[in-house]
């Protein structure tokens, strides 16, 4: 009995600091939640914490009304989808390659992957590479440079490894090796996208400085953009000039902040809506490959 009750005084500090640390992460994004569903007038007085005082969709209608909201939404949903499939697609092909033992110096290819992980050529370097390839202001700046993932290979070819030989021997005689492989690694290759999606869908840093066109920027640079210059209250110059009913609800409502607060919600919302689709996947995917008999 004496051993039970530890466990349970040592279960329950667990599970409090596993809530306190939950409730810590997630009050930030609460608040700004809170804060976009807010009028921004009411926001600006202070004591908006935990619920909405002032209820309003008015941010939200500001926001969306916006088209370069929409352009750059889609700029980035269409890298992140050509971006996250081609990587994919690539780091298991060379990752099969890699695993298998009849590979010709497979030894000093894993050497050089890895060694790109510690030594990169930095950012001078790559951004003279990449305009000597003439990607500045260009879509495919925005993937390309980045399809590979080493670590990403180095958890394909460990899964690869871990298939029995027997059937990649069965599957060899009636020449689709690949083609059954590749479908047994669909719980790690749900996990992998998503990790690769969010990469491309949270990625800001090089397409602010490999892309000048703004009709080409993300969603994250128009975030970015709103947050660290004086592009939220342009908006709110513009359409306080608009006569009827958005002007008015402008000038009593809306304020910097909480349009600020609304784009990071819209720009959040759908890469969060992607993750119940592949849980099922994920401890799987996470798991697989990291023992080997």
């Amino acid at each position: 009995m004496q051993h039970r009750f530890e466990d349970k005084i040592i279960d329950t500090v667990i599970y409090t600091a596993l809530l306190v640390l939950s409730l810590v992460s997630l009050y930030p994004f609460w608040n700004a939640l809170v804060i976009s569903l807010n009028s921004g007038a009411d926001t600006s007085l202070g004591g908006v914490t935990v619920w909405p005082r002032a209820f309003t969709l008015d941010n939200y209608q500001v926001v969306l009304s916006d088209p370069r909201f929409f352009r750059a939404l889609f700029m980035t949903v269409l890298r992140t989808v050509c971006g996250t499939a081609a990587s994919i697609f690539f780091t298991a092909l060379l990752a099969y390659g890699l695993s298998r033992k009849g590979t010709m110096g497979r030894k000093y290819y894993m050497l050089a992957a890895i060694f790109t992980m510690y030594f990169q050529g930095g950012l001078i370097p790559t951004y003279l590479w990449l305009r000597e390839l003439g990607l500045f202001n260009n879509f495919w700046v925005l993937f390309v440079p980045w399809i590979i993932s080493v670590w990403n290979m180095i958890v394909f070819r460990t899964f690869f490894q871990g298939l029995p030989e027997g059937l990649e021997e069965s599957a060899k005689i009636d020449g689709c090796s690949f083609r059954i492989v590749l479908p047994l690694s669909g719980p790690v290759i749900a996990t992998l996208s998503l990790f690769q999606a969010v990469l491309f869908w949270n990625e800001w840093f090089a397409s602010g400085i490999y892309i000048n066109d703004e009709s080409l920027l993300p969603v994250q640079n128009y975030l970015m953009n709103m947050i660290n210059s004086n592009s939220a209250q342009e908006m709110i110059s513009q359409l306080s000039g608009v006569s009827g009913g958005v002007g008015d609800m402008v000038t009593r409502t809306i304020t910097p902040k909480s349009l600020q607060m609304t784009a990071l919600m819209v720009v959040s919302f759908p890469i969060m809506l992607v993750y119940p689709f592949v849980q099922k996947f994920f401890v799987k995917g996470v798991m697989v490959g990291s023992l080997k008999e």
